[in-house]
């Protein structure tokens, strides 16, 4: 009598260097490296000229101390975007101004100034305040305090104390509502010493906005 004979089924085994490469991949997420962050250089870098020269901003449709304060949280974004490159604050240029017969800051007093004090380059800001409309049923603008929806602009440009080119320029709009809004003469004032926190912070956002070039950026690779 024949017996059938039994056949032990064949089991197949990776090779041990196949299974460790395996588990490799699979820790690593399939082999592909984790993503980096780059930065990417400012649009406009400063620190090829080293020393900037900064005019005071001029103002329009205000009154009290909001030229200051826009020019200065001006320097203070570059600073702190840019750091080594020296500022060189002028203060008001009014009477070079008129004297070169600009309405504004511009080219001649940004060149008048800046070759007076050895800056390369030099920024002119001119800072407009429009569309004052009081809240609820107030006609005109005679109270001293009032709730009003304030619009503005800001300009900023940079010009070359050599030739009086325009190198770089930005603007920027914005509104807010500011409340307890003090009106002179039909326009509204700020003051440094007893500042609107509201009002002040519409000036800052611009000033933030118009300085985005200065600022280096970061994408994911």
């Amino acid at each position: 009598m024949k017996h059938a004979s039994r056949l032990s089924p064949v089991r197949v085994r990776p090779a041990a260097g196949l299974l460790v490469a395996l588990l490799l991949a699979m820790a690593c997420g399939g082999g592909h490296p984790p993503p980096r962050q780059v930065q990417v250089p400012p649009r406009l870098d400063l620190k090829q000229w080293g020393r900037v020269g900064l005019i005071r901003f001029t103002t329009e449709k205000t009154k009290g101390d909001l030229d200051q304060v826009a020019t200065m949280r001006f320097s203070e974004n570059l600073l702190d975007a840019q750091p080594g490159v020296e500022v060189l604050e002028f203060g008001s240029a009014d009477s070079v101004r008129k004297r070169l017969g600009e309405k504004q800051s511009g080219a001649a007093t940004a060149q008048a100034l800046g070759a007076s004090r050895r800056a390369p380059v030099v920024f002119v800001g001119h800072l407009k305040m429009s569309n004052v409309t009081p809240s609820g049923s107030l006609h005109g603008l005679s109270l001293p305090s009032v709730e009003a929806t304030v619009s503005a602009e800001l300009t900023v440009a940079l010009y070359s104390t050599e030739t009086g080119g325009t190198l770089w320029r930005s603007s920027g709009t914005a509104s807010r509502k500011v409340g307890g809004l003090k009106i002179v003469g039909g326009e509204p004032s700020f003051s440094a010493k007893d500042p609107n926190k509201e009002y002040a912070a519409l000036v800052y956002d611009l000033v933030d906005y118009v300085t985005r070039d200065m600022r280096p950026t970061w994408y994911t690779e």
